[in-house]
């Protein structure tokens, strides 16, 4: 039997980054670490997280650039700055945006 893991964010919310320069939505999550491991020791030691927690998949934005993250539960906060995420593939995958997440397509939702 597989163990229930909880985690601190959920798919749908608006997320930044605690280090570096991004914010995004999560679309997916994963239990602990489901990555290479050549991804993950291409991340700086000092800022390295654990893998034993849960991972997530994040329509991620900066000034300059749309792309897919994944990213370390301890890395992440929330943005409560209340302004959409502006990434492209977020309106295929979600519906309205109540200024802290946006809620899951009924077309989306497994």
């Amino acid at each position: 039997m597989k163990e229930i893991v909880e985690t601190q964010y959920s798919i749908g919310q608006v997320v930044k980054h605690k280090y570096l320069d991004f914010r995004g939505v999560i679309y997916d999550v994963d239990p602990e670490f489901n990555n290479t491991e050549e991804w993950y020791q291409s991340i700086p030691a000092e800022i390295r997280p654990k893998k034993e927690q849960p991972f997530y998949h994040v329509f991620a934005e900066n000034d300059q650039v749309f792309y897919s993250a994944y990213v370390s539960q301890q890395n992440l906060q929330i943005d409560d700055s209340l302004v959409p995420v502006e990434h492209p593939d977020v309106p295929i995958f979600f519906g309205e945006f109540n200024g802290e997440s946006y809620n899951i397509l009924e077309a989306t939702k497994n």
